[in-house]
């Protein structure tokens, strides 16, 4: 199956950022001939700490997407939280991403499902790969016609991630699509004192392992200037070297 790549800021921070992440995925669609997708998220429902930046909204978020879309001709993905946000972000997003904590979720994985849109489930950090056949017998069940499924990594507590690459081909005996997230596996949740650090160094890395296990989907959180990004600046990939990333996978 072709690889595809998922890309963009962890969440919607400003158009100025929008725009200048989504030429770049433009750029790299049309010089390596790749599928991609662009993501960032309207709302981060899951923040470490109460004032922690969560986005925009849903209302002024797909509007902003919408207009990615539009501008860029590029498909999007974004996630849900609750299953009366799934109608309407169907509207916009081609991806309606399950969040890993929600993954067991019913009534969420039904909404996406029933949309007709392709729905990303994030494997928890507490499931293992072949836990994952129950969340997608419940969305086939409610009529999804395209599931993916999205390995992250598993976590022990103590602010770090353990990622067991086996999960991969387990994984793929359910969908077709498997994923690796490139950049949440290197996180280390609540270790940045009421924030989310990360080792982004280790990002291409793990991205040739998951593709020795027979990933076929790689995402990527990526943002202009990680460094004073918003959101999950310590696990994103700087945007200036995701095309040097995507080239070794090809």
């Amino acid at each position: 199956m072709t690889p595809l790549f998922i890309a963009g800021p962890c969440v919607i921070e400003s158009r100025e950022v929008l725009d200048e992440v989504a030429a770049e995925l433009c750029r790299l669609r049309d010089e390596l001939h790749i599928t991609i997708f662009f993501k960032a998220s309207f709302d981060k429902a899951n923040r470490t700490s109460l004032s922690s930046y969560r986005g925009p909204g849903m209302e002024q978020g797909l509007q902003m997407l919408a207009d990615i879309k539009a501008r860029y001709a590029l498909p999007v993905l974004t996630d849900i939280h609750e299953s009366h946000q799934a109608a309407p972000v169907a509207e916009v997003a081609d991806v309606l991403q399950i969040p890993a904590f929600l993954c067991r979720q019913t009534d969420l994985l039904v909404a996406a499902a029933e949309t007709g849109r392709v729905v990303n489930i994030k494997k928890a950090q507490f499931l293992s790969g072949e836990d994952m056949q129950y969340p997608v017998e419940k969305a086939r069940a409610a009529g999804a016609s395209e599931i993916w499924l999205t390995e992250r990594g598993n976590t022990f507590g103590y602010n770090n991630l353990v990622v067991d690459f086996r999960n991969l081909p387990v994984m793929s005996r359910f969908t077709e699509r498997v994923v690796m997230d490139c950049t949440h596996s290197v996180q280390r949740p609540g270790a940045a004192g009421g924030k989310t650090g990360g080792d982004r160094e280790y990002i291409p890395a793990m991205a040739l392992a998951a593709k020795a296990f027979g990933a076929n989907g790689f995402f990527f959180e990526t943002h202009p200037d990680p460094d004073h990004a918003l959101s999950d600046g310590p696990n994103m990939l700087p945007l200036s070297q995701l095309g040097d990333v995507i080239k070794t996978l090809l």
